[in-house]
């Protein structure tokens, strides 16, 4: 469902995948964000890139308003609690402000940790000196 407002001159309908979008691109501004994801495939969660914003993100509309599921995937060291915080804050707000859409959930959902190369070489260094 779209959201639709009524206004004096004519309706105006945002459809979902805009606010997918719109969601998309307020998470990944939050640093520690690595990416969106497209979910979980054989146990390994794919990193998406800018063009498959709306990939990683589902919303619903209803007569209540907007609700948000972000799949997403965190950088190594962050606090996980800080950033799904600051990502709800910066979509709701993000939504609200670009669609007048009231958003009454936005739900977070790491689905893996995204490890700098150099934490990835030095694993591999530690394993092979074993």
């Amino acid at each position: 469902m779209d959201a639709i407002q009524n206004l004096e001159y004519g309706e105006i309908r945002i459809a979902e995948d805009v606010i997918a979008t719109i969601a998309g691109l307020a998470a990944i501004e939050v640093k520690g964000v690595a990416g969106m994801s497209g979910g979980l495939v054989d146990g390994i969660a794919d990193i998406l890139g800018k063009k498959n914003l709306s990939k990683g993100v589902k919303v619903t509309v209803n007569d209540k308003g907007g609700f948000v599921d972000l799949n997403l995937i965190a950088e190594y060291g962050t606090k996980i609690p800080d950033i799904a915080w600051e990502i709800q804050d910066k979509v709701k707000r993000s939504i609200e402000t670009m669609t007048n859409l009231n958003v009454v959930e936005v739900n977070i959902h790491i689905q893996g940790v995204h490890f700098p190369k150099e934490v990835v070489e030095e694993e591999k260094k530690t394993q092979t000196s074993k």
